[in-house]
């Protein structure tokens, strides 16, 4: 079964080639074209919605059920690689080249790249030239395409063309060339990589092809070769397939490359006359993996003419030309309404003779025999022109078609008439046009752009008042009214009790803003008064929108715990699901005030039950690990709100918070107490079990924490300073067994005021930072010498290894500070699953995709400096020591009790014993000092610790720029 992606004429040719081979077909319609021809002819007809029904990929798709191939027609989306991959996609053969080919050729500025790789001439348009064509990227048809001759037209142009692109292909993108004048326009049609035939297309107006002759006449068979030569090495070099169309303009002996169709061409039809191969058979044996000869015949040569609709209206009489060579491809039919919506192409006259010349009698004989009421053409206007030698003519040959009088400016429905206006609608909106003269239109005609209005001399003009920009009309003062957002006795409490409203952390934190969603009200239309909702619900309780921070755009997103305490509800979650999508789609980092009560129960303007196909769960959650998610609470936080929270990669939480999976109520409702809401979850539970990684005493604070924390994640700072990098040398002690502090050491190692610790309360063996060196974001882990002596434990071992993710996932370079006797041992260690969180940090470490960078400030011993090594010495970009470093497969102490305690147990004599192992001590500490051990190469410096940074900033070469989507699958919670 074939789905025919297309309508009017072209959607007819298919079906009927289709029927011919006997595959059944799909139709599709817009809901103003239910009427259509092809509508029909089709085994089963499938309507269409929305503003541009022709372009929806998804309701094509749809239509395309039980299909097993699409037949794209031209326009529309012949030429849009993404729909060719979406039919793939799902299983449907697409009738055309692949999609890696559209994609080449559809975009017209890459296939002229091409053609000049191949040594073609192409049309080039250095910046300044003119006069110059603005021609749409996508797509053909004349449609998107303005010639330029002055420097003053071109931004009037280039809109226009990218307006019309736009409304026909969906894409507006657009390009330059050279304007050739007093030029032929020559086609060649292909079939894979052969040459069926050419063409010439000149006979043009305002773009738009008129008549085409084939073969194209007084070429020169040198030139001739050329061309056709030209088009096989294109369409070689992209290995094309299928039906498809270069094409060149000509002056005199020379040529250049235009562009490639690379699709099925309204002007098919006079190359199958002439050829004998039916290019649409062709195309869909060719699909169903049939063995097609397509060979092609010289058989003397053909005219084609297009007769176009010059306005809407209904087709009270539609007889056609006969008669031998005359064919007429049309989608017209007596009491047919032909709408101005689409293209206007209402038939193709196709005649064939054994010359051209009898060709040209042909057509001019069958034009002559049309006859259609109902709906204006332009046949007056083709007689005419053919009446005049065309053959030869180049792309200037038909200036404009010659109609006197007013016209219209754009393409609607008359509504209102006056002795001196013509109001006409348009896509709901209407437009007085001034005009003098008979009026020459009826109300309810539809008119298309262009068409004559008036007997008038002159230019119709549209309706231009005098406007006063201070004025607020009425309608705008309502709406500035809504977003009057002022609430002072809400916005008293909060600041009564030391904190600042949602709105107000918005501010502080973005320096630019746009809410999504603002006019929102709780969904409680059926148990309160609008006014009522408007009043005490703004925005649904969530203040959410794009904002600036640092100078780069985020998410930004705040619960208003003075409305219904926070709570969510259908309306903010619904901004949630449009601001998560944004985030995901443009790669937003994500700034969340997450204070709030969680589920709210009273929404009632839903049809839900469970309430469990809630999705911002989910899409929030999807972000993990593709950009950052900042969260920040203040008050109370409990169950939906905590869950939004904790999947944050970072929360700064200010003094006094509470976060928890289940407020007061829902305890008590499980019957597991009464509590305040002070006692679930307060910090002094939720920093030392690493639940929060940061704390302020304010919100202010906390929104100054929460941008410096998004700063890593933007880049380098040009601007930076550092403490005397000398200090370093002094920074551990030279007693091998007196503490030092770390904090210190990061501190005067980065850029100053640079340091943000998370997580300092929990796993405290380990410290992680993020930090600046030479201004660029760099991800530290540090053993704490001063909890453990620097061993490593469980909750030191989890911290660090989702630091690790949180650094890979968004390509910050590691470097690992380590001054470590290994991991935690023993019975008490062992009760807290040492084995599984040790080696979950191993793993992690091992699987480091950004730069990482190792400095032994003291001890490197065992399976813990191995782990602080992301799993060995050899795997960072630099493993170096400072003076001293001190290495091992154990501790120095323990491994002399271990490995000579026999030896020792022999000497009887404590005193002896013990300058025994002293000495045994000494030498091993000599035999692992980092000197020795850089000595046979193990690592690759013992440094001055002043040199650092150098390290740091020489070493740890910039990764490349981050791709788009995700490194990892998410950042693990916890």
């Amino acid at each position: 079964m074939l789905l025919v992606a297309n309508r009017g004429e072209v959607a007819v040719r298919v079906l009927r080639a289709a029927a011919d081979l006997g595959i059944r077909t799909v139709a599709v319609y817009a809901e103003d074209d239910a009427s259509s021809l092809h509508v029909t002819l089709a085994d089963r007809a499938v309507a269409l919605r929305g503003p541009t029904p022709y372009l929806d990929v998804d309701q094509l798709l749809d239509a395309a059920e039980g299909c097993v191939a699409v037949h794209p027609g031209w326009g529309f989306l012949s030429e849009n690689a993404a729909f060719a991959r979406a039919c793939s996609d799902r299983g449907l053969t697409f009738v055309g080249p692949s999609a890696d080919v559209l994609e080449l050729l559809g975009d017209k500025r890459r296939a002229r790249e091409l053609a000049a790789s191949l040594g073609i001439p192409v049309l080039d348009a250095p910046p300044g030239t003119f006069p110059v064509m603005v021609k749409a990227v996508s797509g053909g048809g004349g449609k998107g395409m303005r010639a330029v001759f002055e420097p003053a037209e071109l931004d009037g142009a280039v809109a226009a063309c990218r307006a019309e692109a736009l409304a026909a292909f969906g894409n507006d993108d657009v390009y330059f060339e050279r304007l050739m004048p007093s030029a032929r326009h020559v086609e060649v049609q292909l079939v894979d990589t052969s040459v069926i035939g050419d063409r010439d297309c000149s006979v043009q107006l305002r773009h738009q092809k008129l008549v085409e002759i084939a073969p194209a006449p007084l070429l020169d068979p040198v030139l001739r070769k050329a061309l056709h030569s030209a088009a096989v090495s294109i369409a070689s070099a992209v290995g094309f397939t299928g039906v498809g169309t270069v094409e060149f303009l000509v002056s005199g002996d020379s040529f250049a490359f235009l562009e490639v169709n690379p699709r099925l061409q309204v002007e098919h039809t006079v190359t199958e006359m002439v050829s004998g191969v039916d290019l649409v058979r062709t195309q869909l044996l060719l699909a169903w993996g049939g063995d097609v000869d397509f060979t092609p015949h010289d058989r003397g040569a053909a005219v084609q003419v297009r007769v176009n609709q010059t306005s809407g209206g209904v087709l009270g009489a539609f007889a056609l030309p006969s008669g031998p060579g005359v064919r007429v491809d049309t989608h017209g039919y007596v009491g047919y309404r032909v709408g101005t919506r689409y293209d206007g192409l209402l038939a193709k006259l196709v005649v064939h003779g054994e010359d051209l010349d009898v060709a040209l009698n042909r057509a001019r004989r069958a034009l002559g025999e049309f006859r259609i009421e109902g709906v204006p053409t332009n046949l007056e206007f083709l007689r005419g022109l053919l009446a005049r030698d065309v053959v030869g003519a180049t792309t200037d040959f038909v200036v404009e078609e010659p109609v006197t009088g007013m016209r219209a400016p754009l393409a609607g429905t008359v509504v209102e008439v006056s002795a001196d206006a013509v109001v006409l609608e348009a896509m709901k909106m209407q437009h007085v046009v001034r005009v003098s003269g008979e009026v020459l239109v009826s109300v309810g005609d539809t008119v298309s752009e262009g068409q004559v209005l008036a007997s008038g001399v002159g230019e119709s003009t549209e309706d231009v008042a005098e406007i006063d920009p201070s004025f607020v009309r009425p309608d705008l003062d309502e709406v500035l009214a809504r977003h009057d957002f002022s609430r002072p006795e809400a916005e008293a409490k909060r600041h009564a009790r030391g904190g600042r409203t949602a709105r107000e952390n918005i501010a502080d934190l973005c320096s630019e803003f746009v809410e999504y969603g603002g006019l929102a009200i709780a969904a409680q239309r059926q148990r309160r008064s609008l006014p009522d909702l408007i009043e005490r619900t703004p925005a649904d309780g969530l203040v959410a929108g794009v904002g600036v921070v640092n100078g780069s755009r985020v998410v930004a997103m705040s619960y208003d715990y003075a409305v219904l305490a926070g709570t969510q509800g259908m309306r903010n979650h619904q901004k949630k699901d449009r601001l998560f999508a944004l985030a995901q789609q443009e790669n937003l980092p994500v700034v969340l005030f997450a204070e709030g009560g969680g589920g709210r129960p009273g929404d009632t303007d839903h049809s839900m039950v469970s309430g469990l196909d809630c999705g911002s769960f989910h899409a929030f959650a999807q972000l993990s690990g593709q950009v950052p998610l900042i969260g920040v609470v203040a008050g109370r936080c409990f169950a939906g709100n905590a869950v939004l929270l904790g999947t944050c990669d970072v929360i700064i939480a200010v003094e006094g918070a509470n976060i928890g999976m289940g407020g007061p109520a829902m305890i008590e409702g499980g019957g597991l107490g009464v509590f305040r809401p002070e006692e679930i979850g307060p910090l002094d539970v939720q920093v030392p079990n690493g639940v929060v990684d940061v704390v302020v005493e304010s919100e202010e604070e906390a929104v100054a924490v929460a941008k410096k924390y998004l700063s890593y994640f933007q880049g380098t700072t040009a601007e930076w300073a550092c403490d005397d990098q000398r200090l370093l040398r002094h920074a551990v002690p030279e007693n091998r067994l007196r503490a030092y502090d770390v904090r210190a050491v990061i501190d005067t190692l980065a850029d100053t005021g640079s340091v943000l610790e998370l997580r300092a309360g929990f796993g405290k063996a380990v410290v992680t930072a993020l930090v600046r060196v030479e201004g660029r974001p760099i991800a530290i882990i540090a053993n704490d010498p001063m909890v453990n002596g620097g061993a490593i434990d469980a909750d030191a071992a989890d911290k660090c290894a989702r630091f690790l993710q949180l650094a890979d996932a968004f390509d910050l370079p590691v470097v690992s500070l380590t001054d470590t006797p290994g991991f935690m041992v023993g019975p008490d260690a062992e009760r807290t699953a040492t084995v599984r969180h040790l080696t979950r940090m191993v793993v992690t470490g091992a699987n480091l995709t950004v730069p990482f960078g190792l400095v032994v400030l003291r001890k490197a011993y065992g399976l813990g400096a191995q782990a602080m090594a992301g799993g060995s010495l050899k795997v960072p970009r630099f493993a170096i020591s400072w003076p001293t470093g001190e290495f091992g497969p154990m501790g120095l102490e323990g491994a002399i009790k271990l490995g000579f305690r026999k030896e020792l147990d022999a000497i009887e004599d404590p005193d002896e014993r013990k300058t025994r192992y002293d000495q045994m001590v000494a030498m091993a500490y000599e035999h692992g000092k980092a000197l020795n051990v850089a000595s046979v190469f193990e690592i690759d410096d013992v440094i001055d610790p002043a040199d650092t940074r150098r390290w740091i900033a020489t070493a740890l070469a910039p990764s490349t720029s981050r791709p788009q989507g995700k490194k990892r699958p998410f950042i693990d919670t916890w």
